[in-house]
């Protein structure tokens, strides 16, 4: 199967996926597979999650798949494929992540990794379990506003601001090879950073971004990374909401969108198993900048993965 050429089918035509690839229900043998991930029954604010997804999918049409100074496209390296998304009810928390992680486990037995668009954060932890279970304990590159190591709220043991608690409690994650950037704002409590740095995590806040720099961080990122299977998982609010509005709980003091696509480049230069971009939410985007800068994301993660793994890049 092959991408919808925009020389044969205009850019706006055609059914969505994820930039235009082929879309097959059960992949096989793909070296990285788009999986929409359609919830929002984890968020603390305001909902709209759900709907990242086919957002996503249709503003990325506008996206090709050969960026500028790159020579070969991404899709001329590796062979990607958008499955759809996963069936998940918005009513059982407890049983969408099960679900997320039984389907995601399914694709990581015939396919090489994934990248999931959401949907909102708590379902990261089913992809950590996922790819964990491949691949053992895992360097994690996280690009956030919040540390999501926070305990339990409400009574719930899962949303959207637990993932990493539970990938480090589980010890899907090894800590010590965790990094989080763009970290900022407010938290009720400080259990969440005391949590990630009480453990092993190199907790970059924004502020400290801004000191750093794009290279900076980078180089931190490789250091502590090396060459460890590694899972990249950016959530869309750690770009300022002047750029990325299309989120449930932005945070204002955020990276630039060209400073984290400039940053995701260094993934190249790791040992990537599994990615995300989650917690966009359209409802409260504007002209579909946010779904536009997630596509990017997506994007730059793919031709990083082809980067990573061809080595005549």
């Amino acid at each position: 199967m092959e991408r919808i050429d925009s020389h044969v089918s205009p850019r706006y035509a055609q059914i969505p996926t994820f930039m235009r690839l082929p879309h097959d229900p059960q992949p096989r043998g793909y070296d990285v597979v788009v999986i929409g991930a359609p919830y929002d029954g984890g968020t603390s604010y305001r909902p709209g999650a759900r709907f990242g997804p086919q957002a996503i999918r249709s503003e990325s049409g506008l996206i090709h798949g050969v960026g500028i100074d790159r020579g070969p496209g991404t899709f001329d390296l590796i062979n990607c494929v958008d499955a759809g998304d996963i069936n998940l009810t918005p009513f059982d928390m407890n049983i969408a992540i099960d679900t997320a992680q039984s389907h995601l486990s399914g694709l990581l037995k015939a396919n090489a990794a994934f990248l999931m668009i959401g949907g909102d954060h708590s379902l990261t932890v089913a992809a950590l379990r996922a790819v964990a279970e491949q691949h053992g304990p895992l360097a994690v590159v996280h690009l956030d506003a919040h540390s999501d190591t926070n305990p339990a709220f409400y009574g719930g043991r899962y949303h959207h601001g637990t993932p990493f608690r539970h990938g480090i409690d589980e010890k899907l994650i090894d800590p010590a090879a965790m990094v989080q950037i763009g970290i900022r704002g407010h938290n009720p409590k400080p259990d969440s950073l005391d949590y990630a740095r009480g453990h092993g995590v190199r907790v970059v806040t924004a502020d400290e971004f801004g000191e750093l720099g794009v290279g900076g961080t980078a180089d931190l990122i490789r250091e502590k990374v090396g060459q460890r299977p590694v899972y990249v998982s950016v959530d869309i609010d750690v770009v300022d909401p002047a750029f990325a509005p299309g989120t449930g709980t932005p945070a204002p003091g955020g990276l630039l969108s060209r400073e984290v696509l400039a940053l995701l480049r260094c993934v190249g230069d790791l040992k990537p198993v599994g990615f995300d971009v989650m917690e966009v939410s359209p409802l409260y985007d504007h002209g579909g900048i946010t779904s536009i800068l997630a596509t990017e994301i997506g994007a730059e993660l793919l031709y990083q993965y082809a980067r990573a793994h061809r080595t005549q890049l």
